[in-house]
């Protein structure tokens, strides 16, 4: 069974990480491309999962950037350093329920929302190469466009200035304003064996010779406005939430019940450490009554052994120091009965525990499967990337072309591995972990699941037995009684029913705590009657009867006598 689940992954691709926009776009987008800043050609045609493309421009964006390679040509141009920033990737989990057409155009109200009409040029692509596993890759641009279609700064430089003792940050644009107030540049000046920042007024009276022409500076500049509201973590949070709305208000409208939910653990209430059983598929297995961990495994078949062990003896003793009264046999008989009723409750929650654990393992042990092999293919490639770099170092500059081969495979070598490591994150979200840390205990607790599923067998061929010993036991002692005295047995063992299922009830609970169900008693104690072969109905009739005699019994002891009056005469 496949249902939604939240999953929003946020990457930026950098030069300095070794990534490109052009080769990201074209990768997710299975097509060919020519990166005019390094002059390699990419070539994806030929890879598969390509479900659907597309690139949405606000207005004033330049037409001609509807072509992807265009777009991300001009992205290439407007950075100039080796490490800049060149675009922002999500890679989003989209609900499988509402199909690939619902898909499109609830990414496409998405991406317009949140991001086109904030000002971003979207390049985006779905992507589904099992069918199991529909997600969208979304390629945004970091800098912000002015309305005729240029782009604008992402930084500026901020000057550190002074002015009587006072030292402020101004762009090249407002120092022109501020110098006019008397606010001056500092440059580094040599005083002696120090090299310190001082204004040249001040460096001029004392003598100092300066020895760097670039005045004193914060160290990244001014971001633009823009960009900062679009980099900052409540943004970050804002397009999570919307992601999930957004997914949401489609299950909704198409009646289904699952939801996803962008709130870490924390946030949700959630104060136990999130494991492999957290997420909404884990607790409502705890809701079943799937124990959660080694710890409490170990407690409940412990517990489950316990009892058993002393309903054993307790039958055991019975059988054994039945007296020839009427009472006493009626009074063992209803224990023995609810000795069975407490092996058969036990049962039942052992055939819910052995279904949760093998849905659970079900569940799991792929996506683990999946994950350990991604994970090992990340590795190789990662070596592989490693070896062609050491190569490209070594290569003398005189054979160009081989230059531009080994790029080319480094390239594709690294788009490879970010598209693996979205595949890989992915895995870790279908079973609600959020690191490598949570998928070792998810391994781990996997180990254990199928250790408590041996446990589980063990207790239920136990449990069959002593079932099948119980019921034989019960029926020769049933047996054991004259006919003519049925009616007496009946009556005395109506008198001790509820003192035992009284008895039968603390007993369970003190095992079970909160995952007690009287469900599963009642379930219990009808397929109990149906193996000794009573009718629970005549025991209620006979009950109710009794009540009612002792009802009227007791109002006839109540009703006031007649009084005669005397007449004189």
């Amino acid at each position: 069974m496949f249902m939604a689940i939240y999953h929003m992954e946020a990457k930026v691709i950098s030069r300095g990480s070794g990534r490109s926009a052009v080769a990201a776009s074209a990768y997710m987008s299975c097509s060919r491309m020519y990166n005019d800043y390094d002059g390699i050609q990419h070539d994806y045609t030929r890879k598969h999962g390509l479900v659907y493309q597309e690139v949405m421009l606000p207005p004033m964006a330049p037409a001609e950037w509807k072509d992807r390679e265009h777009l991300w040509n001009a992205v290439e141009e407007a950075e100039k350093t080796k490490d800049s920033r060149l675009a922002r990737e999500f890679v989003v989990a989209l609900p499988i329920e509402v199909g690939t057409g619902s898909n499109i155009s609830l990414l496409q109200d998405f991406i317009q929302k949140n991001f086109v009409d904030m000002g971003m040029c979207a390049d985006f692509a779905i992507h589904d190469t099992d069918g199991h596993n529909p997600h969208a890759h979304i390629l945004l641009t970091v800098r912000p466009l002015n309305e005729d279609g240029t782009w604008q700064y992402k930084t500026e430089k901020e000057y550190l200035c002074i002015k009587d003792g006072e030292e402020k940050g101004f762009t090249a644009s407002e120092f022109r304003e501020a110098q006019k107030e008397g606010w001056e540049k500092q440059y580094r000046y040599k005083a002696g064996k120090k090299k310190i920042y001082l204004t040249p007024s001040v460096a001029q009276e004392k003598g100092y010779e300066r020895i760097d022409k670039h005045p004193k500076s914060t160290r990244y500049g001014r971001q633009n406005p823009i960009s900062e509201k679009w980099n900052s973590d409540e943004q970050l949070c804002l397009w999570r939430a919307n992601w999930a709305d957004t997914v949401n208000r489609e299950l909704e409208c198409r009646q289904f019940d699952t939801r996803i939910d962008h709130r870490s653990f924390s946030d949700q209430g959630i104060t136990e450490q999130p494991t492999i059983h957290e997420g909404y598929i884990a607790r409502d297995m705890e809701k079943k009554g799937m124990v959660s961990d080694r710890c409490e495994l170990n407690r409940q078949i412990r517990s489950d052994n316990r009892l058993l062990g002393e309903l054993k003896n307790q039958v055991a003793k019975l059988t054994k120091s039945i007296k020839e009264s009427i009472p006493a046999i009626a009074e063992a008989l209803e224990n023995i009965r609810g000795a069975m009723i407490i092996f058969q409750y036990q049962m039942l929650h052992n055939e819910m525990q052995t279904a949760s654990a093998k849905d659970w393992i079900e569940m799991t042990k792929p996506v683990i499967e999946k994950y350990k092999a991604t994970k090992l293919e990340i590795h190789k490639k990662q070596e592989e990337r490693k070896i062609l770099k050491t190569k490209k170092q070594n290569l003398s500059i005189l054979n160009p072309l081989q230059h531009y081969h080994l790029n080319q495979q480094i390239t594709t070598l690294t788009e490879d591995i970010e598209e693996l490591k979205s595949k890989k994150n992915y895995f870790m979200a279908e079973i609600y972990c959020h690191n490598d840390t949570e998928m070792k205990n998810a391994e781990s607790t996997l180990k254990q699941q199928f250790a408590f599923l041996e446990k589980l067998a063990s207790q239920r061929q136990s449990l069959n037995e002593q079932l099948g010993k119980n019921c034989k036991e019960f029926i020769d002692l049933k047996l054991s009684v004259a006919p003519e005295k049925s009616e007496e047995l009946l009556d005395a063992r109506v008198s001790f029913r509820n003192i035992v299922r009284n008895l039968v009830v603390s007993r369970l609970r003190d095992v079970y705590g909160k995952k007690f169900e009287y469900e599963r008693l009642n379930n219990a104690s009808d397929y109990i009657d149906g193996c000794i072969q009573e009718d629970p109905y005549l025991f209620r009739e006979r009950a109710r009867q009794k009540a009612w005699e002792q009802d009227r019994r007791y109002h006839q002891s109540r009703k006031p006598q007649k009084k005669h009056r005397d007449f004189e005469l």
